[in-house]
């Protein structure tokens, strides 16, 4: 996938070390020279220095070929500017970082397909370590509307020994929230569970659900 990265900051960095190791091909741009030869130097990532707010910059990274665009600069104007401009080279997906929620309109007429709200994702973050230390968010779903979560399942919890359509049919457990995945440590192996695939002390389950449900679900799988 050919993709395009506004903003060479921690994220931006961090991400596009992510990108590369799964083989994606990248380009970087930011307004800072020295940071673009350093990330350079250290991945071999493909840089162009300028603003992204600049028509001819984002032609000389090739944006009007890339699969997507992602916007992390730390103004939210720039992002939005960067994405109407992208736009208009026939960008069709872009996604951005909004660090001022007061910037939501803004970002949804500027034709961006997805924000990540930063706020949101820290307060969820810093919740979720002091009430469910055993769960952990994997990703994102639907700009936020749903994520994925590991729960691992403890030894004396209730729900060994149990199937996953028992599971997901006791009362309680959010009837939204789907059982996508568990992983058996023991024996290496990932399995995409079947209603009467039965849950075993250890097991790492992915589950797909909203928010506001993680608690109920965790408390169904006895985390």
């Amino acid at each position: 996938m050919n993709v395009v990265v506004a903003g060479a900051g921690l994220v931006g960095r961090e991400l596009t070390r992510k990108l590369l190791d799964h083989r994606h091909d990248v380009v970087v741009i930011d307004i800072d020279h020295e940071v673009c030869d350093s990330l350079y130097a250290e991945t071999g990532a493909l840089t162009v220095s300028g603003s992204a707010t600049n028509l001819a910059v984002l032609k000389d990274a090739g944006v009007h070929r890339a699969d997507i665009l992602l916007c992390l600069m730390r103004n939210d104007v720039d992002n939005i500017a960067c994405s109407i401009l992208a736009r208009s080279l026939g960008v069709l997906r872009i996604v951005a970082r909004m660090r001022d929620p007061g910037y939501e309109q803004a970002y949804g007429i500027s034709g961006i397909t997805g924000v990540v709200r930063v706020a949101d994702l820290l307060l969820d973050q810093l919740m979720m370590e002091v009430e469910q230390p055993p769960v952990r968010r994997i990703m994102s779903l639907g700009g936020g509307d749903a994520y994925v979560y590991a729960i691992r399942v403890p030894k004396n919890a209730q729900c060994v020994g149990k199937s996953v359509r028992q599971v997901a049919e006791a009362s309680g457990f959010p009837r939204e929230s789907l059982l996508m995945g568990i992983y058996r440590k023991d024996e290496e192996k990932f399995q995409i569970p079947r209603g009467d695939y039965v849950l075993a002390a250890n097991d790492m389950v992915f589950v797909i659900a909203h928010a506001g449900d993680i608690q109920l679900i965790a408390s169904a799988l006895g985390s």
